[in-house]
């Protein structure tokens, strides 16, 4: 379990997207550019509340990032970030190519649900692939030229997610949280030579998937959900035997 956010945590990439757009106001297009541009990019509701920005510096803070879940999930969002970090070559603005020297995460709240063979961060990186195939089909389209050539690109040179947590989405344990810590994720040079924001927000979102689906991830939610189910044992026969269903019904989440 983008950009990417991550994405994306990658989703994130997305806000980097909208500071080729001008230099003035950036604080308030960012954020006009975020609600309105990424929600198309996931398919699911997706806000920012605040930007704090240093046009001199190319430092921005973006705080309280949400980003919601797609149709037929009942938990009320996949992941909220307070704050993310991002330094930008202010230089690269006008060029063809940004370059991003670090997107920052910090302690990015993420919850997983899994529901007929499905799951949440899947179906968004789903939604982020095929936005990004039909943004390029598009441009292939209505242009001469090969997609690859047209339009900004950008280059991130460090991503970092630190201090995340994973909280299972389950109906089975009667609103007790399940949680695990995400290992934290750093990726270098993210969009090669040039890559579009769409592809860069592909790229992280697939890191912090794999990320959420590791067996240092899924063991200690699983250990969790084994506990929640012995726990039901000693209150009695009938509780056993709903315990013992539980614990059938948890295999089937993470195939252990």
């Amino acid at each position: 379990m983008k950009k990417l956010l991550l994405i994306g945590v990658l989703v994130i990439v997305i806000i980097v997207g909208a500071l080729v757009f001008g230099v003035s106001k950036l604080g308030p297009l960012i954020k006009t550019t975020i609600n309105t541009y990424g929600p198309k990019l996931t398919k699911t509701e997706l806000s920012l509340g605040d930007v704090s920005i240093s046009i001199l510096s190319g430092k921005a803070e973006l705080k309280d990032f949400f980003l919601g879940n797609p149709q037929g999930f009942t938990s009320s969002e996949a992941m909220k970030v307070g704050s993310i970090f991002i330094d930008i070559d202010e230089k690269s603005l006008t060029k063809d190519t940004i370059v991003i020297h670090t997107i920052e995460v910090i302690a990015p709240a993420i919850t997983y649900e899994k529901t007929r063979g499905a799951d949440n961060f899947k179906t968004i990186m789903n939604n982020i692939s095929s936005a990004s195939k039909q943004a390029a089909s598009k441009k292939d389209a209505s242009s001469k030229e090969p997609s690859s050539g047209s339009g900004k690109k950008m280059i991130i040179e460090d991503f970092v997610l630190k201090q995340g947590t994973v909280t299972l989405a389950t109906t089975l344990t009667g609103g007790k949280s399940i949680s695990a810590r995400l290992p934290d994720i750093t990726m270098k040079n993210i969009g090669g030579t040039g890559a579009s924001p769409q592809q860069v927000a592909e790229e992280i979102f697939k890191a912090v998937y794999k990320e959420i689906r590791s067996s240092s991830v899924t063991d200690s939610l699983n250990q969790g959900l084994k506990e929640f189910g012995k726990s039901l044992g000693t209150v009695g026969e009938d509780a056993k035997n709903q315990a013992g269903g539980v614990k059938e019904t948890f295999k089937g989440l993470f195939g252990k």
